[in-house]
């Protein structure tokens, strides 16, 4: 191809990212989101595919640390920045990206790489699966009601700066991340990206505003928001754009949603990233009038798989072989004996015969417990080779809660 991958050096990344937005679209992040991503950029993990003195490929990585299954957090890429220049399509760039980028996570020692697809049929033939689900809601709120908890009634609300709470918000949030597998501990500089509020990204909607929910004289929520005003014939008929909600009790949960649901001049909420299986859906008088919308979120592909399978535990005691295909990452295909239970597992080679058959993208998707084996299997995915291997694994693979992941990247 003529082609030379190399790493970005910093006084590089003007460069590199006006690439990225060439890839776009052509349009250009908003000054105070550049001036973030410049911040957390790491050089080291920032490839650009060079033909000649001209940029047509980049792909960049942050270093994360995730929950899993069972609570623990482990290191994780963060995969982002990926595109092609359009005259340099179906030349390799994109497959010579993704090889240096994957053994780049091998050699750093992450079992795991993550990413948010712009377009999710490109990744699967690198191994990443669809490992997180989210849900999108539309509420009407003129005629949807909330059924609320005991206790909400304590709950003292109050507004909040939110720049000014973002430190008392982020003790908050780093007390529940592990509850959640796919959540991320915020690194230094990352809690200002959940408030990223650039004018020109806000639609008509207000700046962003936050709410703090009080249970006594203690921190027990918060949520930020934005609302876009608007007027019909017939009155007033504005918008609740819902950016994030945490809360530490239903209580605080619940009262955080009726403030929003509340919002005087308006009859819509848009809330558009929630858990598969948030609470909202169970304090809603009528689902149908919510719109939900369950889209594609957080792709996870096993960059080595003992080490990942190892690193979560499992909802109930297992035993299995599997048969792990992945011409990408040689390295992990062949039998893997996975033996774990609630306490912590254990995944090493093995001559046992096949149990499971799967691919990587596979693993990938039933890694943080949003998709099962045997949903898998029905779709001709997985091969079960032994019976009753496949509904012993599909259950011990499970999650108490469904994966989320925290925001973009």
């Amino acid at each position: 191809m003529g082609m030379e991958l190399r790493e970005i050096e910093a006084a590089g990344w003007d460069a590199w990212f006006g690439q990225v937005m060439v890839a776009f679209g052509g349009v250009t992040d908003g000054v105070e989101e550049q001036r973030f991503y410049r911040s957390v950029n790491e050089p080291e993990r920032s490839i650009a595919a060079f033909d000649g003195g001209h940029i047509v490929g980049t792909a960049g990585a942050f270093s994360f640390r995730m929950a899993v299954p069972g609570g623990a957090v482990v290191p994780v890429a963060g995969v982002t920045c990926v595109g092609v220049e359009p005259t340099h399509r179906r030349r390799g760039v994109l497959t010579a990206m993704m090889r240096r980028q994957l053994d780049d996570v091998r050699r750093r020692g992450e079992a795991l790489s993550v990413l948010l697809a712009s377009e999710p049929q490109i990744y699967p033939r690198f191994g990443y699966g669809v490992g997180c689900s989210t849900l999108r809601a539309e509420v009407d709120t003129a005629r949807v009601g909330l059924r609320m908890p005991a206790g909400a009634e304590r709950i003292r609300l109050v507004r909040a700066d939110v720049h000014a709470s973002l430190a008392e918000c982020e003790r908050l949030y780093a007390a529940r991340f592990r509850g959640r597998p796919g959540m991320f501990e915020r690194a230094p500089g990352w809690e200002y990206r959940p408030v990223l509020d650039e004018p020109s990204e806000r639609g008509g909607a207000s700046a962003l505003f936050c709410v703090q929910a009080f249970d006594g004289e203690e921190l027990a929520g918060y949520a930020r928001y934005a609302v876009a005003p608007r007027w019909s014939p017939s009155g007033p008929d504005g918008a609740v754009y819902v950016r994030d909600v945490e809360a530490l009790s239903p209580a605080a949960y619940a009262a955080l949603w009726r403030y929003l649901f509340d919002m005087d001049l308006t009859s819509t909420l848009h809330a558009r990233h929630l858990p598969v299986d948030d609470a909202l859906l169970r304090l809603v008088t009528d689902q149908r009038r919510c719109r939900l919308q369950l889209r594609d979120g957080l792709f996870v592909r096993v960059v080595d798989v003992p080490k990942a399978l190892a690193a979560r535990t499992y909802q109930l005691p297992v035993r299995v072989v599997l048969e792990v295909s992945d011409p990408f990452c040689p390295w992990n295909e062949g039998r893997w004996l996975l033996s774990g239970d609630a306490q912590g597992a254990t995944c090493k080679r093995t001559e046992e015969a096949a149990e499971l058959a799967l691919g990587a993208e596979e693993l990938g998707a039933v890694y943080l417990g949003d998709t099962s084996l045997l949903s898998l299997a029905g779709a001709g995915r997985v091969a079960e080779l032994r019976p009753g291997a496949l509904a012993e694994a599909s259950a011990a693979f499970g999650s108490a809660v469904a994966p989320f992941f925290s925001h973009g990247f």
